[in-house]
């Protein structure tokens, strides 16, 4: 089925990557990087079904050419910490073939960053393991009238009340640097993932396909759904050839939560307004009692139905009392309190996911810090000589070490402390609590069952007080 995925990312220096690398990986291509003289070959990677290079018309023919496109990006950026290219990872349909999901792509690519200027190089791979994907890379800077790359950003002066400029005590001018492009705004990102769920719904109505995606998360869907969590393709390999999984069990699990939820929720809402109704009837001050004893004489049961019945009346009865509910009208009060009961329940669940979301996101990133900091070390005590060797070897180790430390280094300037076996310890006690909430959520059915009784006796009342005034109206 159609997912939604659409990830944005910098290739950037600083990470020991190069653009060169980055788009000889993805196109399956040999390419030698010109600024550092390294040559990249990923000629046996397997997966790569198709590679295209777009450009904007005023670009220059060379460029359609890799090598010449991400050498010339290499060569225009001579900072050490440079951000080199845009990467934008897409899962594909798989109700598209082939053909369908390279026009997609090339749809999305044309109209969303050609367009603006850029230029773009972009690959689908596609193993044959339900994974069929592509990679987006787009360049940074703008090209010119004669298509040189111009600048990133340009310096503007600060002017003051009279539009001079501001001299400081240094001598030189205040100035700010001003973006010459709106590419690295934060709201051009959330464009660009909105604008892909756009062009694959489209698709997939054109196709008659009843499948759709959401850039948004489920909160600002305004959906009250628990999200699944990401299994990968190793997981979901395993799941389908019957394998238990521990990210499996967790979706099932969530899966199971989510129906509760969503069960209790329609049963209490439609009890809701029926009594809501019921309760403005002229008729509602008559005793609940009183009109289920009507209902049950006025039907005539089986032995069978007999028996039955008087355990339903039991069980009724044993509600109305405990709750002290006489009147339809208090019967309102009742369900309008189990309403805000399942909200009330609903919110704590949701802070409580929230929560555990955050810590899982922080173990998870604990454990991948864990896992590759031997390589990063290992790094440290290479020769110079062998340093781009072993760094090209290992980089994917590596960025994920340096993701990971950049994301407790940024968790430390914020205040917090890191401190995973405390961490572990609360997702323990909250995944308890939200279990705990669940089980009162489960409770609500009895009392939902006791009122979906009287609603059905109610309801039987009405239809055969209905029909005797009928039969009155034609004697």
């Amino acid at each position: 089925m159609a997912i939604y995925h659409c990830s944005i990312k910098a290739i950037k220096r600083s990470e020991g990557r190069s653009a060169v690398a980055a788009a000889a990986y993805r196109s399956g291509e040999k390419l030698i990087n010109e600024w550092d003289g390294m040559t990249h070959d990923y000629t046996k990677k397997r997966g790569v079904v198709h590679t295209e290079i777009m450009l904007p018309s005023h670009a220059p023919p060379g460029l359609s050419d890799r090598s010449a496109l991400w050498n010339s990006v290499e060569k225009s950026e001579k900072s050490g910490n440079a951000q080199l290219a845009r990467e934008i990872e897409i899962a594909l349909p798989m109700e598209l073939d082939r053909e369908e999901q390279i026009s997609l792509v090339r749809a999305y690519v044309r109209d969303d960053f050609v367009a603006a200027g850029m230029c773009a190089d972009f690959a689908i791979h596609d193993k044959g393991d339900g994974n069929p994907h592509a990679h987006i890379m787009l360049t940074m800077r703008p090209l010119k009238a004669n298509g040189e790359w111009g600048a990133k950003c340009r310096k503007e002066y600060d002017l003051d009340e009279y539009g001079q400029r501001i001299r400081l005590p240094s001598d030189a001018f205040k100035s700010h640097r001003v973006n010459t492009t709106d590419w690295n705004e934060q709201a051009k990102a959330e464009e660009w993932r909105a604008a892909w769920a756009e062009y694959v719904n489209r698709v997939l109505v054109e196709k008659g396909l009843p499948e759709r995606i959401n850039h948004r998360s489920y909160a600002r869907q305004g959906v009250e759904q628990i999200p699944t969590i990401h299994m990968g393709v190793a997981t979901t390999q395993m799941e389908r050839r019957g394998i238990i999984t521990e990210k499996g069990s967790v979706n099932r699990e969530i899966a199971a939560q989510n129906k509760l939820l969503k069960e209790i929720k329609a049963r209490i809402t439609r009890l809701y307004n029926w009594s809501k109704e019921q309760a403005k009837q002229p008729g509602e001050k008559r005793s609940i009692l009183e009109q289920l004893r009507q209902a049950q004489n006025a039907s005539k049961p089986t032995t069978y139905g007999k028996v039955k019945a008087l355990k339903e009346s039991a069980a009724i009865f044993n509600f109305l009392m405990e709750n002290g509910i006489a009147s339809m009208q208090e019967l309102y009060e009742k369900i309008s309190a189990m309403n805000s009961d399942y909200y009330a329940l609903r919110g704590e669940i949701a802070s409580a996911e929230r929560q555990l979301s955050k810590l899982n996101e922080r173990l998870s990133m604990w454990e991948q810090f864990s896992e590759n900091k031997a390589v990063h070390k290992r790094l440290s005590n290479i020769k110079p000589g062998m340093r781009d060797t072993f760094m090209e070897k290992h980089s994917a180790e590596l960025i994920l070490f340096d993701a990971a430390a950049k994301y407790f280094n940024d968790l430390k300037a914020s205040g917090e402390i890191i401190a995973p076996q405390k961490w572990r310890a609360e997702v323990k006690r909250l995944t308890g609590h939200k279990d705990e909430l669940y089980q009162k959520m489960k409770s609500m059915r009895e009392d939902i069952k006791a009122v979906e009784k009287i609603r059905r006796t109610a309801d039987a009342l009405a239809k055969t007080e209905k029909s005797k005034k009928k039969e009155q109206h034609e004697i």
